[in-house]
């Protein structure tokens, strides 16, 4: 489950891609399929489906800046604030579309599970 959350996969046939476009495409990072185009699951449950995930990506963003904040506190011990504010900016808005993508995945496989029947016909219908 984690492999395919990481990959940004369908979490019910684990075999569709959620995104549309590659993660740095910044006029597209964050729009996905409507539907999976292997089993056909809906991705957005309810309208606001997605706005749970941002509670995922603040979680994802507080590891973030603590392991920056820790990293620079233990390799350079005497480094002054504008370090840790460049730092933490910088990953903020380097790693933001990679994060967006990561907490919707994690969201959807929280309340969308993977399903094994619809997985087997996804296989045997590319496989004819």
């Amino acid at each position: 489950m984690i492999n395919n959350i990481l990959k940004k996969q369908c979490p019910r046939c684990r075999q569709g891609k959620l995104f549309v476009s590659a993660p740095y495409n910044l006029k597209s990072f964050a729009k996905m399929h409507e539907r999976c185009p292997c089993c056909d699951l809906k991705y957005e449950q309810e309208p606001g489906f997605f706005y749970g995930a941002l509670y995922v990506s603040y979680a994802l963003q507080v590891a973030i800046f603590a392991t920056i904040s820790v990293a620079l506190a233990v390799l350079v011990p005497d480094a002054p604030l504008s370090w840790y504010l460049i730092g933490v900016t910088g990953a903020a808005f380097m790693l933001f579309p990679l994060v967006i993508r990561i907490s919707r995945s994690i969201w959807i496989h929280i309340f969308v599970k993977y399903d094994e029947a619809i997985a087997r016909k996804v296989t045997e219908g590319k496989n004819e």
